[in-house]
């Protein structure tokens, strides 16, 4: 299908194509005003007005539900997206009701309900406002409106103020000044010629950074973060709502937020740090489980008819180039004429015997599996399905076909508890011959050029708007719950094209179909980041470019990019140059090496990261405002992040680029190759050489790292880890985590791990570093030294446990006692 057009509130109504819903103009809506009676409740209030309902209820003491009935009756599962009661949460609340407005108060908000003219205003216990009612042109505020079961809601916002979030969207890390649609929407395709486009000719000299700017997207997830530039506090919203939604940020004192059915029902966190805003909303609406270790190293993949005897080959190959990798991946042609949960038997007669010579090279496997089920009596999945009469439907009962890869595809009917679990066991039999995990892809769902809104939901009572944003969510729920069935030990690993909110509790994101251009190595930053501060931490882009011919210099720089990102795949479309590592000659082959080798050996490091995301929900991959949101100047940077709490990366993303610009905020900075010191906030010019992308640790951080790089996790048990101390400019406390368990199974769940947090205290000349462990250790822990490497001053004397030791000649000093607890002091 042709990418959908942004839509606005401004241009709702315009002409659009036929299977494009369309938004009536604002001047039509039906406006809410005066509150007829207002009645409180154990935790909030509930309203009366035009025959609807306004309940307002505490969630937590920095979070309130705000919802409006629909046909005077509330949806308590709008969507997929909460995961735990919202209400089981004790809170303290207090209401008041005077004649003009009635009061909501927790210990650190208040909501405001205006009852002459209806406002919805919620601020924090200091007065400063999170959420503010917008007025029209006349003065009058215009708080909620709706017809035909669409609804606007507008609010205030200073010209200055910055909107991060929505999820995967392209262009700018700032959403202010643009409007965006959230509709679930396969946005790149081949044209006629097989040329991949991105919103215009690929071949356009005047190519820039913009050109990246297209919506909708593959994922939809309708929440942001809106930072107040004047104070520096942030504020969230989600609105639990899966219908087709537009945001609109271009007026310069308001913003609205329109959808085009359904409930309205939001979620508004007071914050007032973005960290803070984005705990509550993954615990409203999960957080990524632990990945296996092997997922967080190096997957080569191609779309290519792989026939069994290359795949070997290729891991073979991959072996003798001293690449690390993990994993190879197997896109559509594997499978027999596009039938899901099949092996072509001609090109692949050994399914079992390729994965377990595979495993022996300490390599897995993973295999695409789209939604769509080829529409053929006689073949077994299709059978099955309509048996079970677990298919969409259409209004007059018929299952529902599109045109995919198969050609006439039934869709399953992921809204229904039967078709998830249908759905679950073909996936755990798909693996049970080994395979690691599955790949999603098409779920938007994609239906090629049949129209999906004919595509009913729940048995054919609900309609395609309410279920077609969440319908990767609930794939992605099936497969995990099928593999956790079958496989109850084991953590699962699932990647999938599109999502919705909560997409993070099942599924890694990869950023979908990209081309081999420095514009889209630069918008992969931006809307990684994007969907970091939307709650899902494990992201990455297709490296090298999937559309298009890679040139030797952007492939090494993206290369040495994605070796810095949370998920690291080499993914290419077929009919291309190929792009392995070793595609572009020994030279690029060897600085390729060195980049994968480096993100090996930072595992403890990422994987560590993983840890800290799963249990508070902040990104992996992360903007600088996320931790710095009082620096104006990082405010609207987008070309470069944070990795985990730690690392500052900073990509090339120009063709012969030799330096870049890096901003560096407050902090002790050390470049990571050549030690030089950088103390922020500054902004320096740095060199970009060749063989590396500026990288820079935190003072302060004490950042683990594997003493080299394994060829595999596979079996990956050190007996020494190195402990990279960035000393830090000024006196303070800094803290630190690794955390060790054997990486597979879900046995750290219940103590099987060891968790060592790193104090490090800077006082004048001493600085100590204190290692505690915690953790019941798990079977095959090994490791029994800390090999601590210092970045700064050599220091003059170093005790470790009491005793002065003496350091080696590199100037490490390698310390046992089991490698757990120990306290070391550097003086300088």
């Amino acid at each position: 299908m042709a990418p959908t057009p942004p839509l606005s509130v401004a241009d709702a109504g315009d002409a659009a194509p036929a299977s494009t819903p369309t938004f009536p103009r604002t001047e039509h809506y039906r406006r809410f005003h005066r509150v007829d009676s207002v009645t409180p409740t154990e935790r909030g209030l509930l309203a009366e007005l035009h025959g609807e309902r306004l309940e307002v209820v505490a969630v937590r003491p920095d979070v309130v539900r705000i919802r409006i009935s629909r046909g005077g009756r509330f949806d308590e599962t709008p969507s997929p997206a909460v995961c735990v009661d919202p209400l089981a949460t004790h809170v303290e609340v207090t209401t008041e009701v005077d004649d003009d407005v009635a009061r909501v108060r927790t210990a650190e908000l208040t909501v405001s309900i205006g009852l002459v003219d209806l406002t919805i205003d919620v601020h924090r216990a200091d007065g400063s406002a999170v959420i503010e009612t917008a007025r029209d042109h006349a003065g009058a505020p215009w708080a909620y409106a709706t017809l035909n079961d669409a609804f606007v809601v507008r609010r205030r916002i200073a010209p200055p103020d910055a909107i991060y979030g929505l999820g995967e969207k392209s262009g700018r890390l700032n959403r202010r000044g643009r409007d965006f649609t959230l509709w679930n929407t396969d946005v790149l395709n081949p044209t006629s010629s097989g040329e991949f486009t991105a919103g215009r000719d690929a071949d356009d000299p005047r190519a820039d950074r913009m050109s990246t700017e297209f919506d909708p997207y593959y994922v939809s997830i309708p929440f942001f973060h809106h930072l107040d530039a004047a104070t520096g506090a942030v504020g969230g919203s989600f609105l639990d709502n899966g219908y087709r939604t537009a945001y609109d940020f271009t007026p310069e004192s308001e913003y609205a937020i329109h959808a085009g059915g359904g409930q309205y029902c939001e979620y508004v966190f007071a914050g007032p740090t973005m960290a803070r805003v984005l705990e509550a909303y993954t615990w409203l609406t999960g957080r990524a489980a632990l990945p296996p270790l092997w997922a967080l190293g190096y997957h080569q993949c191609r779309w290519h008819a792989y026939r069994q005897e290359d795949v070997a080959a290729l891991a073979a190959r991959m072996r003798a180039e001293r690449i690390p990798c993990d994993t190879l991946w197997l896109d559509i042609d594997y499978m027999d004429g596009y039938r899901v949960f099949t092996w072509d038997a001609e090109k692949f007669p050994d399914p079992a015997a390729l994965i377990d010579g595979l495993a022996g090279e300490g390599f897995k496997l993973v295999t695409i599996i789209d939604p769509g089920v080829k529409y053929e009596p006689g073949y077994a999945v299709f059978d099955d399905g309509v048996a079970r009469d677990v298919f969409c439907r259409t209004e007059g009962g018929d299952t529902y076909i599109g045109q995919v890869w198969p050609g006439d595809t039934a869709f399953p009917d992921f809204a229904t508890a039967e078709a998830r679990e249908w759905w679950g066991d073909l996936n755990a039999a798909h693996v049970a011959s080994g395979l690691a995990g599955i790949w999603n892809d098409m779920n938007e769902p994609a239906t090629g050029e049949i129209a999906p809104e004919r595509m009913l939901f729940d048995g054919g009572r609900a309609s395609h708007e309410r279920f077609h944003n969440a319908y990767a969510l609930l794939m992605a729920r099936g497969t995990v719950e099928g593999l956790r069935r079958a496989m109850p030990e084991l953590r699962t690993f699932v990647l999938t094209r599109a999502g919705s909110a909560g997409i993070q509790r099942y599924a890694a994101n990869w950023l979908g179909d990209n081309v081999s251009r420095w514009d889209h190595l630069w918008m992969s930053l931006p809307m990684a980041a994007g969907f970091g501060v939307s709650g899902q931490p494990f992201v990455g882009a297709d490296a090298g470019g999937f559309g298009g011919d890679a040139e030797p210099e952007l492939f090494l720089r993206w290369m040495q990019y994605a070796a810095l990102t949370p998920f690291f795949r080499n993914h290419t479309v077929a009919g291309t140059v190929d792009q392995y590592p070793w595609s572009f000659g020994d030279d690029v082959a060897d600085l390729v090496r060195e980049a994968v080798g480096l993100r090996y050996r930072l595992l403890p490091y990422l994987y560590s990261a993983f840890v800290r995301a799963g249990e508070t929900g902040e990104p992996v991959q992360r903007p600088l405002v996320f931790d710095h949101a009082d620096d104006a100047r990082v405010r609207d940077l987008d070309d470069q992040f944070l990795l985990g709490r730690d690392l500052l990366v900073a990509p090339v993303l120009a063709a012969g680029a030799t330096e870049r610009e890096v901003v560096f905020p407050a902090g002790t900075w050390h470049c990571w190759h050549t030690g030089e010191v950088v103390t922020g906030p500054a902004t320096r010019t740095v060199a970009t050489p060749r063989e590396r992308i500026p990288l820079y640790g935190r003072g302060g951080a004490v950042v683990p790292l594997l003493p080299e790089a394994p060829a595999t996790t596979a079996g990956l048990r050190p007996d020494l880890l190195e402990l990279h101390v960035f000393v830090p400019g000024q006196d303070g406390e800094w803290v630190s985590a690794l955390q060790e368990d054997d990486g597979v199974t879900n046995a750290a769940a219940d103590g099987a791990l060891v968790r060592t947090t790193f104090t490090l205290r800077h006082a004048g000349d001493e600085i100590t570093v204190v290692a505690a462990a915690d953790g019941a250790g798990y079977e095959g822990f090994a490791r029994t030294a800390f090999r601590l490497v210092v970045h700064g001053p050599a220091p003059r004397e170093v005790e470790v446990d009491g005793v002065v030791v003496t350091p080696d000649h590199d100037g490490t000093v390698t310390f046992g006692n089991d490698g757990r607890d120990a306290v070391v002091v550097l003086r300088t």
